[in-house]
Order: C-alpha cells, then structure tokens, then sequence
C-alpha cells in the first residue's frame, strides 16, 4: 500500500474517530439465508435501520455506542458488543426462537390481503389523510431550509491513484461515509437555500421567497441545482403515486397498495409520547416503480410519524442504483402531525452493481415555524412575478447560522473549503468545461465572454448542400445576462453557398420582462416541419438533420427573415409577444418548385414570395418553473403543460409583391402521469388561413422522411404529400415505463418499455388557392377522411435505445398514392431515467 492511501485512510480514521460510531455488515439465518428487514439498532438508543433485500445494513451515529442489537421477528434478538469505534463488514446470524414457532411472521413471499392487521391499519390511514398535514388549515406558512449535494462515491485507492484526480489529490481529506448505505464518498458540490413558503388552500396558491443562498463547487451550477430540485420534487407520502426522475412509483399509502405491496405489523412503541404501530411493506412483483421500507403510524390519528422507502433494486430505472428517502412528522398537538425533516437520497451509477462507482445526490430539507390561517390579498401571490433578489446570494456566515435548522458538521464546513480550493485547480476548470458541453451544447472561453456552440449543430448533411459545416456563437457574461447575442455561420460544399443568422434580445423591465428583439437569417430550410408558425431567426429545421432518408429530401427552401418583436409577461408563465417580419422565400432545388401565377409578373407566373407580416402571440404555461432572471431562461420541470394563440396577419407591399391574407393557429401540448401506468403526451393543433397565398405559406403538414423517432410529426407521411390551409391535428403517445413487460415471464429482466402512439390530421385547401399553385405539386388535403397512422415501439433497450414500428391507416391507393408507405420503422437515441 503506497505511502498516499495510508495517509488517506489515517486521515479517515482520524475524522471518524471525534465521538462517531460506525457499523456496516450483513444479517442472516441459520440457513445462510439473507434476513431482509431485520432491525438494527444501538442499544438503549432510537437510533437504527432495517437491512435491504440482501440482508446488508449501515447504521452510523455522532455518539459513541457500546452495544448493538439485532432483531427480527421468530428470532432471538442478538445483542453485540462494539470494541470499536470502526466496525465494518460484521456477519450476524440469527437463531430462530423456539418459543415463538407457532407465531413467525415470514417477511417473505406474499402476505395475506384478509385478516392481515397491517392492511387494517392501512385503511385507517387512508380514512384520516385528508386531515393531517397542511390541507386542514385554510392559509400556512412555514421556515424552509434545502441541502442539495452531490458526491462521488465508492472511493478506494484506485481512484484516489488514477490519473484523473493527479494534482488534486486534496480533495481525498475531505472523504465520509454514507449511514444509508455504508459507501465511502466525496462532496463535489454543496447548495443551501433558506426560503419563506407562504400558502393559501382557499385560493389554491403557494409562493416561496428565496432569502439566502449559498453554494460552492462549480461556478455557475443554477442548472445542475435546478436538475437536483427536479428530481427531488417535494412528495407528499399520502398520495397514491410519487414522482421520481419522470417516473411514478406507487405510495406505499397509496390506495392501490394492497394490490402492490406485501404489509407486515411488526412492532409497536412510544415515540414522542405518542403509541405507534410499526408496518413493514415490499413489492409483491419484480420490475415495477415500487419501494420497500417500513413505517410508523400513531394509534388515534393515524398519521404517519416516521416513514423511509427505499426503490427496489429491480425497479425499471435506469441510472439509479438507490433511492431512498426518509421522513419525520412533528406532533404540534393530538390531531396535527406535520414534516418537519425530509432527507432523499440517489445512487446515480452505470449499473446496479454493488461495486459499480457513481454519484450521490442528496436532498436535505427542514421544516420549521409554522403559522396558520394567515389571511393575505391574492395579489400577495401574484406580485413581483420575476422578482430577482441579488442580496439572497451575498448573505454571510450569521445570516446562516441563524437559518440552518440542522449544524453542518465539521466534515461539511471542511467540503466547503476544499471545493473553494478546487475551483482554483487549472485541471478542474478543464474538466468542468468538458461537462458544460455535454450539459448546454456550448464551450465557454474562460478568458472572454463569448461561448462557441451549440457543438452537436456543427455538422449537418442535405440533397442541396450536400455536406454542410456551422460554427456558431453568443455572448455569454453569466447566466442572468440582460442581453445576449447569437450568431452563426454555415457552409454547403454541394451549392457552394455561405449562410448566416444574428439575433439579439434585450431585457428591459425585470418584472414584467419585457424583451426586445430582433435578427436575421439566410439559410435553407425545411419549409412544413413543423404546423405552428416559427419566426425563430436562429431555428435549426430538417434541413440537414438527415443523412439517409426514405425519400430524397430536396425540397427545401432558400429563406431570408427579418424580424422584430417585443415580448412581456403579465403574470407568472403568461406570455405576449407582438412582432414582425420581413422574409423572401425561393426553392433551393432544381426539382421542388414554389411558383404562383402572378398577373404583376411579365410571364405571368412568380418564383420568390415577398412578404410582409405582423404577428400577435399568447403562449401560457401553467405550472411552469424556471431557472435564471435574465434575458434568456430555461425551465426546470417538464411537467407543464403549453398553450400557444397565434395571430399572423399578413401585408401587402407598395409593389403587390405580397400577399393579404389572416392565419389563427392554436397549439396545446399536455404531458398526463396516469399513475403507475406510465406518462402520456398529448398534442392538439388547429389551423386556418383566411385569403389566398402560394405554396410558401401555406400549412404543410408535417412528415418526417427521416428514421428518427419525432414527435409532432407523421412518420408515414413525405414532405410536402399533403398540404392545407385548414387544418386540425392530434397527436397521442404512451410510454408505459415498463408496466406491460415486467409482467412477462423471460423479457422481464431486460428492463423494456412499451411505447403506443396515434397520429391524426384533417383539413381542406380552398380552390383559390389551387388556382393560385403553379409549382407543378398536386395539392392534396386529407379532407374527406382525417388520415391517421399508428405505432407500437420497445424503448429502454440497453438503456439508450427505442424502435418503433409504424403503420400507416388510409391514403394508400395504389393509382392516387403510389409513393404512400404503409410501414416504416424509425428508432431514437437517449439517455433517461
């Protein structure tokens, strides 16, 4: 062992050694037989856990114990000495109590459903939920201070020695151990928030002030904290379904229970005064989003007063390989029991390998000060919508000692100020830069303000460009800019031709941001990718978004847009923007066309569209969170739903070279979590055109030749088959998360997801605008039947791949439609949970 790990280990047993006690190790029967759920606990302490499904625990305390006891019901309780401080790795076996043979409870396999006490209970709890908690008041507020951090872990000496961490070995004094899962780690970032939550269940409002916040480990993380929160949204455990990492796992309250988890009363005490039942739960099948853990709930109220879940190991998740949360209620009186200690915990890994290293996230939350019935005026919820409080950041050290709820302990104040250190270390800025481009799509120049990107748009491929490079950029002074440039620069190596695009936006009023805008593009694009109108200057379209196609994808269009607009929002997540723009439209193919018969034209046919238009827009997105108060934000959830009014009215020019007409459009997107049976997203579209214009404007629905898997579009359909300019659309797609095949026996343990969808659109094209067509294209709208096509796809497969298999319904004559593609398959790569 090299002279580095034992000072690192001495270093360990140091910091360990100030009044801890820590134990890791394994429980099992006479048999060798792993004893799941078997309680472990310092004797003549409150203080212990429960072993998982492999019969392994960790228990850890700050004070010094000189005994444990482990116990399980049919078992004889053994009692253990501790010689150290230190104890790791200890086998315990239990021996069956011969007394108590005619009474074992097995905590294996399923239980009973009748004449089952624990299930008894459990219906208690569901008759009183709806009054514990904060829902029985009509107003609330509360103190509310958030530990967010994330650490490496699985820490041995072949990391510590390993090429990635030379020149910082440093960071190695700052390593801890895990009390849930007994892991040696090391912090890599640490955020605090100490926030005012105010609410109101009679108007159905909740609003938190931020008062501090204080991080270290990366300098500019609002992204990373906002992905943590997001993960880790608040749960109430009374609810049916809980949501992690985009998936609902069923409540192991939830009224559904019964039919998915095993519940065993095993133990009874006082805690805090109160007399409490103690109920074990597990899943009754393997591979759905479900926990295991136990609970204590009181005798009268029946209200949860400490719970901790723990994700199955063969839950279809991937990426974690631990999830666990613990909660604790506080008694204010009889009948009110309310969280006052919410701890969530993640073991991002490769796999689920017990030695596989990864990341823990960690979520600390504490409750305190609670008033009740409060009134305050519904404006008090709506004012100051984007209010950005610069003073949160700077607060000093007694601002936070006066706001923790919980003392950091020795070992975080000491994360604190090796992680400062580390932001000097030339290899971790290189390091983290690498990370921002995976993260954001952009390379940031420490030494100027300027960030080059996005990385993954620099290639590209299409029948007109042929092969196709872009080198792009915007300023970038920190997150909360008040403006922002972007530009980019592109080049065909087929049509020889530059393209370009700038924009810039500016924010002038904080509150109501109001945003000014403008920019211009030429570029090609892909005209019909998409219903809704996009007056994107920077947009990136289909036009060289594929390489091998099912058709040749050369209709595409030369574009030259101007626009301006001024944006504001009212109210939280409700949007206006009015605009306007200038754009000349021309085919960039010599076999697609855009001609219209033009009696201003000496040949009485044209081949650019000139147009003039303004634009008024209303987008609204309930529910939405966001990260960032400055001109550009992003959002922090995905769970939202989106509401888009558009009207587009355009102008005729001094030369009639432009057309007058009047487009409504409306959008509305809703992502739906239908319990345990997985996510559905819903998308609704309608359209219409009031006046007669040209192919270049008018509503193409949208197809996709490419054999990507993308939503919104109609994979069976080619460019430009079917064209409107009245037009309504639906779109459905299910993703089961894995309920359908973890029922089936051998596909099971692949972790696979079934995924259905549905596609639908009709409309009609006017004869006026057939007269107007003479680009040689047959004007076709599916206006007798709406033309539909459907999918079934297996996602998850190995973790980053989906197929799917596309049908198409109707429009398949053999005479009218001989191009028509009755079945595809197209496919998607991703990374997610």
């Amino acid at each position: 062992m090299n002279i580095r790990c034992s000072l690192f280990l001495f270093l360990l047993s140091f910091c360990a050694a100030f009044a801890q006690t820590k134990v890791s190790g394994y429980v099992f029967d006479e048999n060798d037989e792993a004893v799941s759920f078997a309680n472990v606990i310092f004797k003549g302490s409150t203080q212990g856990t429960i072993t998982n499904e492999e019969g392994r625990f960790y228990l850890e305390s700050d004070e010094t114990w000189p005994e444990l006891t482990v116990s399980f019901i049919g078992y004889e309780t053994l009692t253990v000495p501790l010689q150290k401080k230190i104890n790791y790795d200890l086998k315990f076996t239990l021996v069956e109590a011969t007394s108590q043979l005619n009474e074992v409870f097995i905590v294996s396999g399923k239980q009973p459903k009748k004449n089952n006490p624990a299930i008894d209970l459990l219906r208690k709890i569901w008759e009183h939920k709806r009054s514990n908690g904060l829902k029985q008041f009509k107003q609330y507020e509360y103190d509310k201070y958030e530990k967010l951090e994330f650490d490496i872990n699985t820490i041995d000496s072949t990391l510590i020695n390993s090429k990635l961490f030379k020149g910082m070995e440093f960071v190695f004094d700052e390593v801890d151990t895990s009390r849930v899962t007994g892991k040696t780690y090391l912090p890599i970032f640490v955020n605090e928030a100490a926030s005012k939550v105010y609410g109101d269940n009679e108007l159905n409002k909740n609003k938190e002030i931020l008062q501090g916040n204080k991080n270290s480990g990366f300098s500019d993380n609002q992204s990373l904290i906002d992905f943590v929160k997001d993960l880790y949204a608040d749960i109430n455990v009374y609810d049916n379904f809980l949501k992690f990492f985009d998936k609902s796992f069923v409540s192991p309250l939830s009224r559904t229970g019964i039919n998915t988890y095993n519940y065993v009363l095993a133990d009874s005490a006082y805690i805090d005064n109160k007399w409490c039942y103690n109920i074990i739960y597990y899943p009754r099948r393997k591979n759905e989003l479900t926990f295991k853990g136990d609970f204590w709930v009181a005798d009268t109220t029946y209200a949860i007063k400490e719970i901790n879940m723990q994700a199955s190991k063969s839950a279809n998740i991937n990426w974690v390989k631990e999830i666990y949360i613990e909660q604790e209620f506080e008694v204010l009186n009889d009948s009110l029991f309310l969280v006052k200690r919410d701890y969530m915990m993640s073991d991002f890994a490769p796999n689920k390998k017990e030695k596989s290293r990864g990341l823990y996230g960690k979520r600390t939350t504490l409750y305190d000060n609670y008033k009740f019935d409060i009134k305050r005026d519904k404006k008090f919820y709506e004012k100051e919508v984007n209010f950005y409080d610069t003073a949160a950041f700077d607060r000093d050290d007694a601002f936070w000692e006066a706001k923790r709820m919980e003392k950091l302990s020795e070992d975080e104040k000491g994360v604190y100020k090796m992680l400062d250190t580390l932001k000097t270390v030339k290899k971790f800025k290189n390091l983290y830069s690498a990370g921002t481009v995976l993260a954001s799509g952009y390379y940031e120049f420490n030494t100027l303000p300027l960030d080059y990107g996005p990385v993954f748009s620099s290639f590209g491929y299409n029948e007109v460009e042929g092969v196709r490079l872009r080198a792009g950029g915007r300023t970038y002074f920190g997150r909360n800019d008040l403006w922002r440039i972007e530009g980019f620069m592109a080049y065909g190596f087929r049509d020889d031709k530059f393209k370009y695009g700038i924009s810039g936006k500016w924010l002038i009023d904080k509150k109501t941001r109001l945003i000014i805008a403008g920019g211009n593009r030429r570029d090609i694009e892909q005209i019909g990718a998409s219903l809704t109108n996009s007056t994107d200057v920077l947009g990136r379209s289909f036009a060289s978004s594929g390489i091998f196609t099912t058709a040749t994808n050369d209709k595409l269009t030369n574009i030259n847009l101007s626009t301006l607009s001024l944006q504001f929002e009212p109210a939280r997540n409700l949007i206006f923007r009015l605009g306007g723009s200038y754009r000349t439209l021309e085919s960039a193919s010599e076999t697609f066309s855009l001609d219209y018969y033009d009696p201003n034209s000496p040949t009485g046919v044209s081949s650019e569209i000139k147009q003039y238009e303004t634009e008024i827009l209303m987008s609204y997105f309930p529910n939405r969170k966001m990260t960032g108060f400055g001109v550009e934000r992003s959002a922090a959830n995905d769970d939202y739903a989106q509401i888009y009014a558009l009207i587009s009215k355009g102008l005729k020019g001094r030369h009639n070279d432009n057309f007058d007409y009047t487009k409504l459009q409306f959008r509305y997107v809703q992502p739906w979590q239908v319990g345990g049976f997985g996510r559905l997203f819903t998308t609704i579209e309608a359209g219409k055109t009031f006046g007669a214009v040209p192919l270049g404007l008018l509503s193409v629905i949208p197809g996709n030749q490419s054999y990507f898997s993308i939503y919104n579009t109609f994979s069976q359909i080619d460019f430009y088959e079917f064209v409107t300019d009245e037009y309504a659309s639906l779109h459905v797609e299910h993703n089961f998360n894995g309920r359908l095949f973890s029922r089936i026996p051998l596909i099971k343990k692949f972790n696979l997801r079934a995924i259905a969808g549905f596609r639908t659109v009709m409309g009609s094209i006017s004869q006026e605008n057939i007269d107007l067509n003479a680009s040689g294209l047959n004007y076709v709208a599916p206006s007798k039947d709406p033309y539909y096509e459907y999918s079934f796809g297996i996602g998850n497969i190995f973790k980053v791949f989906r197929i799917d298999f596309n049908f198409r319904g109707n429009y398949m004559d053999e005479v009218e439609n001989p191009n028509a593609r009755p079945f595809g398959i197209t496919g998607a790569f991703g990374f997610s949970f």
